[in-house]
């Protein structure tokens, strides 16, 4: 497993927890919470030095003579950018639509919404991103 594909599981495992994460505190600022406060606290710590622990797994080379990354790399972070670029489009359509149909065209939209939405987008397009570069090294063989 290369560096792409390390960066690719590890950005796709945090966009997750951090997904997961963001939604249960949602539920507990609106309705009764699944987890309590301390379980919270637990889950952060854990969540915090796992991400410190895999960052040093992303670090290390298999081999000292292993590169970087090479011409298939390069393709394969570009194919996935574009997918990525298409996909926040679609997810910006998306989201305008969605919100055009729950307020109406007279109502008004909190401006606290704008950044959970944005970072909504962000985790999302990240998941894609991630999505794509792994698919793309299942999908392809060794020769290019």
């Amino acid at each position: 497993m290369n560096k792409t594909q390390k960066g690719a599981w590890f950005a796709l495992v945090t966009a997750i927890l951090l997904l997961a994460f963001s939604i249960e505190v949602a539920i507990g600022i609106f309705h009764q919470s699944l987890i309590t406060t301390g379980s919270r606290r637990f889950i952060s710590m854990l969540m915090y030095f796992s991400m410190l622990i895999s960052c040093f797994f992303l670090r290390k080379k298999q081999s000292p003579t292993e590169p970087d990354f090479d011409e298939r790399d390069s393709n394969i972070r570009k194919n996935a950018v574009l997918v990525s670029f298409i996909s926040v489009w679609i997810l910006l359509v998306t989201a305008i639509v969605i919100t055009l149909f729950v307020v109406g065209e007279g109502g008004l939209i909190s401006v606290d919404f704008l950044p959970i939405a944005c970072f909504g987008l962000f985790l999302a397009v990240a998941i894609i991103y991630s999505s794509t570069v792994l698919i793309q090294y299942g999908r392809g063989g060794k020769d290019g």
